[in-house]
């Protein structure tokens, strides 16, 4: 099947699973067990079953996962606002980030139904049966749905997201024509949520040395800015075996960006660059 939009994905649920045990090759404390239920509110007639992952490192015991039916009369409709309902009517220790509920800020980013998303976009009537909500895979849990982002900012800082120029700053704004301003475009609307990162298969085998498509989409996006003037500077810092050239082209980052961005085709664009600059 290919994937023309993003706007597809909450819709295709034919690869959220793979046919492996559950816990294969995994560490025996980081092995999930079943958790508790919480059944639905007395009187409740129309309800959803969550499995939602669960880690607290203050806890002693492994990783579980928590059932819980969730009353969609007394919710919203997204996957953020049953998260909300859980934590404020059923279990206040459930933990996750969030901020903006408008899909911008990129915080309440988690994988739902085996698909990295963003939970203040995803529409509860979309899930399968039972709905299964994990935090974003290849980082280090904090806390429930909650990973550890240190190392994709320290990423991103890498490739030195501003602008660089050489000659003297001038007295008014930095101009562009609209054709160099949109050049831009599907670039600045990422929102560094990271689901494409953590659902890149070449990040999951070399994430110390490999940027990830979150952080070279942010490159590409310098690097067909007219006003930066740091072109050759910044292919010089991509040039190497493994912060560029690790990713194989799965595409796992473009059919799972849910500002429906290519990180792929902006990380062949700097391979292209590259390419040309030596011809």
């Amino acid at each position: 099947m290919i994937i023309r939009s993003a706007e597809q994905v909450p819709h295709v649920t034919a690869l959220k699973r793979f046919p492996i045990p559950r816990n294969l090759g995994v560490a025996p404390e980081s092995r999930l067990e079943q958790g508790r239920t919480w059944p639905a509110p007395a009187g409740a007639t129309r309800m959803k079953t969550f499995e939602i992952y669960r880690y607290d490192p203050d806890l002693a015991g492994n990783p579980r996962i928590d059932t819980f039916e969730v009353d969609l009369d007394a919710c919203g409709p997204m996957v953020l606002d049953a998260l909300f309902w859980i934590k404020n009517t059923v279990d206040s220790t459930l933990t996750f980030r969030r901020s903006c509920r408008e899909g911008i800020c990129g915080s309440c980013a988690m994988n739902i139904d085996g698909t990295n998303w963003l939970a203040c976009t995803r529409f509860i009537a979309d899930l399968g049966k039972p709905a299964t909500i994990y935090p974003l895979a290849n980082m280090r849990i904090i806390k429930d749905l909650i990973p550890d982002l240190t190392q994709a900012f320290a990423q991103y800082a890498l490739i030195k997201p501003w602008l660089r120029s050489k000659t003297p700053q001038p007295e008014r704004e930095r101009l562009q024509s609209p054709e160099e301003r949109s050049r831009l475009d599907d670039h600045y609307e990422c929102i560094l949520c990271f689901c494409c990162t953590s659902g890149c298969p070449s990040h999951w085998w070399n994430g110390d040395r490999f940027l990830g498509p979150a952080a070279l989409l942010q490159a590409n996006r310098w690097l067909v800015d007219s006003r930066d003037e740091a072109t050759g500077e910044r292919l010089d810092e991509l040039e190497d075996p493994f912060r560029l050239y690790r990713c194989h082209t799965i595409l796992n980052c473009t059919r799972t960006c849910p500002k429906g961005l290519n990180p792929g085709k902006s990380i062949a664009n700097i391979k292209r660059m590259l390419l040309e600059r030596r011809t």
